[in-house]
C-alpha cells in the first residue's frame, strides 16, 4: 500500500495546470464620479491617459454627481450602460477618503453586485498616491494565493499592460499559516517534521511556478509584446506587497475580489484594498 501511495503522489505532483490564453474585448467604460459637469473634463482626460492601453476605439460614458444618489440607482445606471469596465475611486460620495479604513458603500456594493471589474483609482482630493500612479501602465502585477489556473486574472493583467511593459505575477503563501501548521506537524510522532516542512514547502511553491513558466511560454508563442516576471514566495502578505509594490514602481494591480461562497469580498482582497491605496487597483 505504501508503495501505491508514493506512486500517486509522484503521479499527482507531475500534473500541472497550463495557462490558457484569451484577447480581453474593452470596448466600452463607465467612468463613476461625484464631480460636477465642470470639473469632469480634466479627470476624465487623466484616466484616459491612465488607460490608453485601451485604445483609442474605447466609447467612454461618464456619471456625474447629480446621476445617483444611493446605491441602488448606481447599480441601475451600471445595468442600463452596460459598460466592459467600471472606473472610480474610493471613497466616492464621502468625505472619508481623508482617512484610510474603507472603500465605501459605493464601492463596497459595486464590486459585490456587479460582474463587471471596477477599477478603483486613488482619491482625486488625496495626496497619498505614488507619483507614478496614474501615469501608464508599464508596471502590471497580478496577486493571489492561489495563482493556478487563474486564466482570467492572468488576461486582464496581460490586457491592461503597455506595449514593451512588465507583468508581475505574484503568489504569496501566507509565512503566518504555514507555521501553524507546521508546528502541529511537529507533534505528530508519526511524521518526520523536517522532511515534511521541506516537502510541503517545496510542493507549494512548485504549482505556481510552473503555471507561470506555461504563462510565459504561451504569451510568447502569442506574440505578446510584454515580459512576465514572477514572484513565488512565503510571507506576511500586507507588508510583502506593500514593499514589492514601491520596490517594483507597480502602476496597476489586479486581484480577485468575488467569493462564490459568501457575499463578503474573496479572502484577502478587501484588507489589501483598503492597505493598498497609494495605485490604482482593478478588483475582478
Amino acid at each position: 500500500m505504501a508503495q501505491v501511495d508514493e506512486f500517486e503522489s509522484i503521479f499527482r505532483s507531475a500534473l500541472v495546470d497550463i495557462y490558457e490564453y484569451s484577447l480581453l474585448e474593452i470596448k466600452s467604460v463607465l467612468l463613476v464620479t461625484d464631480k460636477n459637469e465642470n470639473d469632469i473634463k480634466a479627470y476624465l482626460h487623466d484616466v484616459q491617459k491612465f488607460l490608453s492601453v485601451l485604445g483609442t476605439s474605447v466609447t467612454w460614458d461618464v456619471l456625474n454627481e447629480s446621476d445617483f444618489t444611493t446605491t441602488q440607482e448606481l447599480l441601475n445606471r451600471v445595468d442600463q450602460a452596460k459598460p466592459d469596465l467600471i472606473c472610480s475611486y474610493r471613497n466616492l460620495r464621502s468625505e472619508d477618503w481623508i482617512h484610510q479604513h474603507s472603500l465605501g458603500s459605493y464601492l463596497d456594493v459595486l464590486i459585490q453586485k456587479s460582474d463587471i471589474p471596477v477599477l478603483i483609482l486613488p482619491h482625486p482630493n488625496a495626496n497619498y498616491a505614488h507619483d507614478h500612479a496614474m501615469e501608464n501602465t508599464d508596471r502590471v502585477m497580478a496577486i493571489t494565493d492561489h495563482l493556478s489556473n487563474d486564466h482570467r486574472l492572468i488576461n486582464h493583467a496581460v490586457r491592461f499592460t503597455q506595449v514593451d511593459g512588465s507583468v508581475f505575477l505574484t503568489h504569496m503563501e501566507d509565512q503566518a499559516t504555514f507555521d501553524r501548521y507546521m508546528d502541529i506537524i511537529s507533534k505528530v510522532p508519526e511524521i518526520n517534521t523536517q522532511d515534511a516542512i521541506e516537502g510541503i514547502k517545496e510542493q507549494l511553491l512548485k504549482e505556481p511556478k510552473s503555471y507561470i513558466e506555461s504563462c510565459k511560454t504561451v504569451l510568447q508563442e502569442n506574440n505578446l509584446p510584454v515580459t512576465i516576471e514572477d514572484i513565488v514566495t512565503f510571507g506576511n502578505r500586507i507588508m510583502e506587497y506593500k514593499k514589492l509594490i514601491l520596490d517594483h514602481k507597480v502602476d496597476l494591480l489586479i486581484m480577485n475580489a468575488k467569493d462564490h461562497d459568501q457575499l463578503a469580498m474573496h479572502g484577502m482582497a478587501y484588507p489589501l484594498a483598503i492597505e493598498l491605496r497609494q495605485i490604482p487597483l482593478l478588483m475582478l
